[in-house]
């Protein structure tokens, strides 16, 4: 059903029926009433493609995701669904978009078919070609991360050299010494990906401020290489009694290695690290760690994105957010590997 059915049926121009759905021009109540009344009779919703064609605008995001073929972390949901809300309450779209190897063609299509006012871009490398193609469009967008150059765009962003530095400060506090780091999978260090370098320089800081002894290794996304990163960790190393973590999809693998290892959390050996809220807590027992606070900022980056929508010109913004540790069961006083514990 289109705008001319309604205005045959009102006995009124087609005109007056865009004025009376848009507001753009008054439009008399008793007219306005009989053009809603035929609207509510045939069920009819506007068209919302034609609508912002003619607002020039097409009331659309852009969310730019890691490709579909990897599964997405809880915390990596957590910003999407945070994303979305925030769009949806600003009565706003959103439209997903893979990106990466065979994905970097749909990122194209939003990019270059204008079918969003803007774009939110996850992941972001210290070098992403993304967001010099972004640049170079003209697109609005802003980043959930940055680059290793922050003022060249708009961001929000987890402080992760500061919260990865915060666990091992917490970790030494409790008089461990030899502490690990399980980063994220090496194909993403060796691209770049910005928390996990960031990650590796908060540890290194802190245990060189602490005075402990520190081993970095990387690990896949997944259970299974959680559970045999730290399988190799633990035979490799007896002395070492704890680890810290950003890479959450690993750490049910890293807990059965442990388990598995006759080893008891954090009796024997405590674990710490980065990752969202009901994660943290879902696990057992629950995970001592710096909680991710998607939700916050999600919102702040539509709410960003919405200025430089409207306001191409404006500075670019930043937010840096640091949650604190929530101590929960996963960390304790080091206690020295006995020698007829099971590797």
């Amino acid at each position: 059903m289109n705008i001319g059915e309604i205005a045959r049926r009102s006995g009124v121009a087609r005109s007056t029926v865009s004025y009376a759905l848009s507001g753009k021009r008054p439009v008399a109540e008793e007219t306005r009433r009989r053009i809603q009344a035929v609207i509510d009779e045939l069920g009819y919703q506007p068209n919302a493609t034609a609508k912002a064609l003619k607002e020039g605008r097409t009331r659309t995001l852009g969310l730019v995701i890691p490709p579909a073929s990897r599964r997405l972390t809880d915390l990596q949901l957590g910003f999407v669904a945070s994303v979305v809300d925030a769009a949806a309450r600003a009565d706003l779209d959103v439209l997903l978009s893979p990106s990466g190897g065979e994905h970097d063609r749909s990122f194209e299509r939003v990019v270059s078919g204008r079918r969003v006012d803007g774009v939110i871009l996850m992941e972001i490398r210290l070098e992403d070609d993304r967001v010099a193609r972004l640049r170079r469009s003209r697109l609005p967008f802003v980043g959930i991360g940055h680059t290793s150059r922050p003022d060249e765009m708009s961001w929000v962003d987890v402080d992760y050299e500061t919260l990865i530095s915060g666990c091992v400060h917490h970790l030494a506090d409790l008089g461990h010494r030899r502490i690990a780091l399980v980063n994220r999978s090496a194909e993403l260090v060796a691209a770049g990906y910005g928390p996990a370098h960031r990650a590796q320089a908060g540890f290194t800081r802190a245990a060189a401020e602490r005075g402990v002894e520190g081993v970095e290794v990387c690990c896949a996304d997944d259970a299974r290489a959680g559970q045999s990163c730290v399988e190799r960790l633990l035979a490799d190393d007896p002395g070492l009694t704890a680890i810290a973590t950003i890479n959450e999809a690993a750490m049910p693998g890293m807990f059965r290695a442990i388990e598995r290892a006759g080893l008891a959390v954090p009796g024997d050996f405590s674990i710490t690290g980065v990752a969202a809220r009901l994660w943290a807590e879902s696990l057992h027992p629950p995970l001592t760690a710096a909680d991710m606070p998607a939700d916050e900022l999600g919102a702040h980056a539509v709410e960003m994105l919405i200025q430089r929508i409207a306001e191409p010109a404006t500075p670019h913004r930043h937010l840096l957010v640091a949650p604190p540790i929530s101590l929960r069961g996963t960390t304790g006083p080091a206690r020295p590997r006995k020698p007829g514990d099971q590797v």
